[in-house]
């Protein structure tokens, strides 16, 4: 499978990660990914690497406190974060990776405004 990188908008923060050339996108209609126009490619623990900025993010917790949102304190964007609903991956976010490897074969849609009743399926689907 290709390696992908991305980064944040100032550069700070970069990573890498190994998927499939075309990736299913999630995208979520809750609070924060609405705000944010976050779009989630889900990527194992073991298959993401930290190229450099672990000194530059900042973390915001909310509701349980379990994922991890993680924005670069420099320029405010949120490239991946640590998931509530899948805790052996990372959520990379679809538009801070660099263009020309990776490409949508889908896109999901979830309704994350009822997270709870709605997280199973998208469990079974990812």
């Amino acid at each position: 499978m290709p390696k992908h990188s991305g980064q944040c908008h100032c550069g700070a923060v970069k990573f890498e990660f190994i998927a499939p050339a075309s990736v299913n996108v999630t995208e979520c209609n809750c609070s924060i990914c609405s705000l944010t126009a976050y779009q989630h490619v889900f990527v194992p623990k073991d298959d993401f690497t930290l190229i450099s900025g672990d000194e530059h993010w900042t973390e915001y917790n909310f509701g349980t406190g379990v994922a991890r949102h993680l924005f670069c304190r420099h320029c405010g964007v949120k490239a991946f974060y640590r998931l509530r609903s899948h805790p052996s991956r990372y959520s990379v976010n679809y538009r801070a990776v660099t263009p020309g490897t990776l490409s949508i074969s889908a896109i999901i849609s979830f309704d994350g405004q009822d997270w709870e009743g709605n997280i199973a399926a998208l469990k079974e689907i990812t």
